[in-house]
């Protein structure tokens, strides 16, 4: 099978100009993200790992298209998704270039940086120099003016915190972000980061954490932090970096297009091959698939504004999109839930984050 035959088996014609289909805020209503005055679709489209230079850009192009045709405003990238470092940006930007500038004023566009982009102590975490330089670098990438948000991508254990808030406010106050946020900073940094905020006057509304079934940490502080504070989140790896999914529900393996080191690289335990069989069940019980109960669930949470999802086909997308429709949770579900959801753990980020 050819890379481009694997990656695009529903790629529509893309070769005459772009329209947005008229009916593109028909399909939910939009969010509001905490107190604010942003607002974001239940669903994003997170381009960390199906935009770099290993897929074909057509099949790139088509995701763009049918995700905001279906009332997906919010693309969110980071300096460093890929492979390699950058191409994410550089083809989000040679796409929007071609069908979305007419409609930028409808898009929220986001970035980050936090993680490793390039060589020696100024190219990763959280100093004034990387994220400055950082967001230049996204911004001619992408070829913007500017980004509606630009995180923190980490906590940075050394630089004060002041120093890495102090450089978003910097962002806002140069016309190149509208607002920032933070990610995967816990409940104690997340208040730090706030008050450092609100003190400079730095629109500091979202959080971006890791959140699903099975990766629970938000909920021992975090969550509560956020609503004291009037932020909003998006949780990232809803669907557990496809665990919750029909992908493992066979004997425990993944057959998979791409090979990514935070992924189980072999068979999963019976136990928990058990309990993502058990979960599906629940989820067939409601008519709907096991990725299309994850997101709801994780949409479920008042302080959760969004669920940040990736995809290789748009048929994926609808699927996604399908579960912001779904049934409202009985009581005994949701403990039913909670008790097989006890038996995995799978906070694939805690050894290099905040938490």
């Amino acid at each position: 099978m050819t890379e481009s035959s694997r990656f695009s088996p529903d790629v529509p014609e893309l070769h005459r100009p772009y329209a947005a289909a008229e009916n593109r805020y028909e399909q939910f209503e939009y969010r509001q993200v905490g107190t604010t005055g942003l607002y974001l679709p239940p669903i994003s489209l997170g381009l960390w790992w199906n935009f770099g230079d290993n897929i074909p850009l057509d099949n790139q192009r088509a995701l763009l298209r049918h995700a905001f045709d279906r009332g997906i405003t919010h693309f969110d990238l980071a300096n460093n998704y890929g492979p390699p470092y950058g191409s994410a940006e550089k083809n989000f930007g040679r796409i929007f270039a071609e069908d979305l500038r007419p409609y930028r004023d409808e898009l929220i566009i986001s970035s980050k940086a936090g993680w490793d982009m390039w060589p020696g102590p100024y190219g990763d975490l959280g100093s004034r120099k990387y994220i400055l330089a950082s967001a230049e670098q996204s911004l001619t990438r992408m070829g913007l003016d500017y980004v509606d948000i630009f995180y923190s991508h980490r906590v940075d254990p050394v630089t004060p915190i002041e120093e890495t808030i102090g450089a978003l406010d910097t962002l806002v106050r140069q016309g190149k972000a509208l607002y920032v946020g933070i990610s995967s900073y816990s409940a104690e940094r997340t208040e730090a980061a706030v008050k450092v905020a609100r003190d400079l006057g730095t629109p500091l509304v979202i959080h971006q954490p890791a959140y699903s079934i099975l990766n629970r940490w938000v909920e021992d502080g975090l969550t509560a932090t956020l609503e004291q504070n009037g932020l909003g989140a998006i949780a990232f790896t809803p669907l557990a970096q496809g665990l919750l999914t029909d992908k493992y529900l066979g004997d425990g393996t993944a057959d998979r297009a791409q090979q990514r080191g935070s992924l189980p690289d072999g068979p999963l335990t019976s136990a928990a091959v058990d309990t993502l069989r058990a979960l599906n069940d629940v989820a067939r019980d409601r008519g709907q698939s096991l990725a299309q109960m994850a997101l709801q669930w994780t949409l479920r949470n008042p302080v959760v504004t969004s669920a940040l999802v990736g995809a290789s086909r748009t048929s994926q997308l609808d699927e996604n999109i399908a579960a912001v429709n779904g049934p409202a949770f009985e009581a005994s579900e949701l403990a039913r839930i909670d008790e097989l959801a006890d038996a995995v753990d799978v906070n694939l980020w805690a050894k290099s984050s905040d938490l």
